[in-house]
Order: C-alpha cells, then structure tokens, then sequence
C-alpha cells in the first residue's frame, strides 16, 4: 500500500514536492486554505483585468527547465514564454531613465554612455556572476541544508573570500557612477537584505539578470501554478482547497496527519509549504523546533505594499517593467532593515503587463502594479495605504509627464495585514528570511523536523531561499530527503 503525504499550501515549493513526491510512488494530498492555489503566486481578475498578485519578475529559466526536464516535460508543454525587450527601465528623475535591454551587449553600450569604461568592468563582473551561477545554481543550491561540508568543494574554496565580502563593497569598488551601482545591487534584493549584508558570491543575481534575461509568462506568472497543477494531477496529485490546517496530528513523538475545519485526515507524513514559524504554532510547544525569541533575532526580506491598478488608457514612458529610484536607497532601506518604520519617500517598482500581453487588459487600457517595499510588521491601516498611494502616484505622474490619476478606474490594495491573513505570513513578510552570510544554507530552519518524526517542511523560510526558481528546488530537495527516509 502505497504511503500517503499531507502538504499543507500550494505555492510554487509545495507544487514541486507534490509532483517529485508521486512520481516517486506516493500518495499525495494538498490542502489550501484559500480558494485558489497558488500561494503567494495567485492571480486577481476583475474588470477585464488579470494581475498576478505575487511575483511577477520570471527570471533563472533555466531553473525552471531544470525541474520540468525531472518530468520529460518542458516550460513550453504548459505556458509560452518571452523575452522582454527592454527587460526593464529605471528611473532616476523627470524624463530620466536608464534602459536595461535584452543582451549583455546591449546593455554594456548603455553602461558605457554614463561610465566610460565601465563596459569592460561589467563584461569582468558578469563572468565572475556567471562563474558563481554554475557553482550555486547548478550544484549548491541543490544541497539540502544539513551540513556545512556542502558548501566546501573545490569551486567554493578558490572564492571563499566571497563570503566574507558583500555586494555593496564589490560594486562600489569597481563602478563610480551611483545610478550604475544602484542597477547592479537591485538584482539581490529578491534575496531580501541589503546589498550591504549579502555576501558577495551571490553577485550570481546579476547573470541571472544580465546574462539570462528577464522572460514573461503569456496570460502572467499564474500560468505557471497552472502548469505545475497540471503536471501533479496527472501525476495523481489531489489537491483540496479552501481547508486551513488546525492542527498537525502527532502521536508518540510521529505526525500522523491533520486536522481541518474539524475533519482529521490521517497520513504517513506531513510536510508544510506554509509560512514555517506558522506551522510550528499547528504543534504543541515541545514539538516546536525554533521559539519565538528564534524568529525575532532574524532578518527578515521586506513586506510589501502593493496596488492593482485598472487605468482607461495606455499609459506612455513605462516599460513591462519599471523601476522608480529617483529617492535615496540608503535611506528606504534603512526604514526597512535598521529602523523600521514607513519610509517617508519610498523607492517603488511598477509593472504594466499589458504592455506585453494582450490578456492582462481590455483594448485601449492598462493594467498596473505597484510595489513599495516595507518593513515586515509594520501598522498596516487604509489612512496609510491611501497616503502612500497617493505619494507614488503624485511622483509618477511627474517622473513620467504624463496624468493618470482621473483615468483610474479602480485600485486594489494588498499590504502587511493581508500577508498575515491569508498566508499566515510571519509578521507580514512578503519574501521570507533573507539571506545574509549567517541565514544561508544549513544555517536555514531545516527541511526536515528534529523533534517530530515525519514532519518536513519546505518553502522559502527553509533551503536554498527566497524567490520563485529557489521554491522549486526547495520542493525538490524536500522530496528527496523524505524519499531517502521512506521507502516506498
């Protein structure tokens, strides 16, 4: 008789381990509590609008081809991708901007123009980044976080003194020109932390982004929940909605199922894609791993405040992807990191899908998102959400000399609270714990529980991190250890 898994969510890692783990000969059932999958990664519609309400940037294709390849299948079996040209544009002042387009060349041309010289710098910083891709994506990030021998290899020793550097310093050293250095220490902020405490190996960010590409999703990044739902139901996957988890069962120190909306569902194993510090609260106190005091000493990525925006019209001088830094970096990122509180002039990130893509609005509109980042926990109030919509919009409309606010049609917001509630997220964080140079690998909570027999965890609170691509490995290094501890 086959044995059966418990997963609690259906985000990006708990879709990988659901697929890995049927195809390894379980029987697998998620349970959601909300009433789409998708986690983080869902999607709103209204109007005639589509807007993916989480990530929206699609970036390391190959980590997605990576983990359909475990299948025999591809990206292109479940959604049709393309390659943004320009990838994005970031703004700097009124009518003010530098073009990030869709090659290396390209974009070392434009470097060169505000640097002279700094062109040949970037070709030497983006094959060191692409040197430290192979090592990390193709090899560490794989590893399951149990020891820290997995990071001593023999690639990982000659760039050793890369962990106890960071980014900031890397590029300050080789780049003058401050709006160059702000487009280089923007890719590792979907680590979470700032460039200042991200150890310089992980400059790998700017292959992702340089060398890679940033890439678009045809109908948005849902169509790739989509797709991975449709791999795990043909692989015999169940997946239950609209059941929050009250309780992990654990019976002489085992877990032995789950209880929800007053129903048990007894199974062999449990694994939790939900927020981590979360599940621990389904079990009781000496079954918990990590305390309370644990989670509040670490660094957490940013919460976000974000806005989902119908306009009337098509709005002119954005990109798919834009990027608003005409206010001081340093600045916002100490309201998020050091002192944390609502930044008095945020920096702000806006995507317009529909300048790509025909189905995120009607004919002759726009659909926009707008993204603040935040501390986590945080007071999150209407008054303030208004307020902060109304300071993006005002600098918006100047930055890019065009008026929008009278062609709003609607607005929805998402914030701190709604992290909370409808994820569970810990303090309202929007990307996880961070990973700084202490937060990283086997330095992570663990995949697997010490405490309790055949509870797992996976997601972005464990290995490798935050971030789409590291969810999918994460559900896969998950699978693997629970297959290495259960024979099927």
């Amino acid at each position: 008789m086959k044995k059966s898994i418990s997963i609690i969510g259906s985000g990006f890692s708990s879709l990988a381990a659901s697929c890995y783990l049927a195809k390894a000969g379980f029987s697998v059932t998620i349970f959601e509590k909300n009433k789409s999958i998708g986690g983080r990664a869902r999607q709103l519609k209204k109007d005639g609008f589509t807007f993916d309400i989480g990530p929206t940037w699609y970036w390391m294709p190959d980590v997605f081809e990576r983990f359909f390849s475990d299948f025999d299948k591809v990206p292109s079996d479940y959604y049709t991708l393309e390659k943004l040209n320009p990838a994005y544009s970031v703004y700097f002042g009124v009518d003010d901007f530098i073009t990030i387009e869709d090659t290396l060349e390209k974009i070392a041309r434009a470097f060169e123009k505000e640097e002279p010289g700094s062109s040949i710098k970037l070709y030497k910083f983006i094959a060191n980044a692409k040197s430290n891709y192979d090592i990390a994506i193709k090899d560490l990030v794989y590893n399951p976080g149990v020891s820290p021998l997995e990071l001593v290899t023999s690639a990982t020793i000659k760039k050793i003194n890369q962990f106890f550097s960071n980014i900031k310093r890397d590029v300050r050293k080789e780049f003058k020109n401050d709006r160059l250095v702000k487009i280089l220490e923007f890719p590792v902020l979907f680590l979470g932390a700032k460039p200042s405490d991200t150890p310089s190996f992980y400059n790998f960010m700017n292959y992702a982004d340089f060398g890679l590409g940033t890439f678009h999703p045809k109908k948005g990044m849902y169509q790739v929940i989509l797709g991975i739902e449709s791999l795990a139901k043909s692989l015999g996957v169940n997946i239950i909605t609209e059941s929050p988890i009250e309780r992990i069962i654990i019976e002489n120190g085992q877990a032995k199922g789950i209880v929800s909306k007053g129903k048990t569902y007894k199974s062999d194993i449990v694994l939790s894609g939900a927020d981590y510090h979360h599940t621990e609260t389904l079990i009781d106190k000496p079954y918990r791993q990590y305390s309370e005091s644990y989670w509040s000493k670490k660094t957490f990525a940013p919460s976000s405040l974000l806005f989902y925006v119908g306009f009337n019209k098509k709005l002119k001088n954005v990109n798919h992807h834009t990027l608003f830094f005409d206010v001081d970096f340093d600045v916002h990122a100490e309201a998020i990191y050091d002192h944390p509180k609502w930044p008095e002039n945020p920096l702000f990130y806006a995507s317009f899908p529909s300048k790509t893509d025909a189905n995120a609005a009607p004919i002759g509109q726009e659909a926009g998102i707008f993204l603040i980042p935040l501390a986590p926990g945080l007071e999150d109030t209407p008054e303030l959400r208004e307020t902060y919509f109304a300071k993006i919009m005002t600098r918006f409309e100047s930055l890019t000399s065009q008026k929008v606010k009278n062609h709003i049609l609607f607005k929805e917001s998402f914030c701190i609270n709604d992290f909370i509630n409808d994820y569970n997220s810990y303090k309202g964080n929007a990307y996880g714990m961070a990973n700084t140079l202490t937060q990283t690998a086997f330095l992570r909570p663990k995949l697997k529980s010490k405490k309790v027999k055949n509870l797992f965890f996976t997601g972005q609170l464990t290995v490798p991190g935050p971030g789409v691509p590291p969810a999918l490995i994460s559900g896969k290094l998950v699978s693997e250890l629970i297959t290495k501890h259960h024979s099927i």
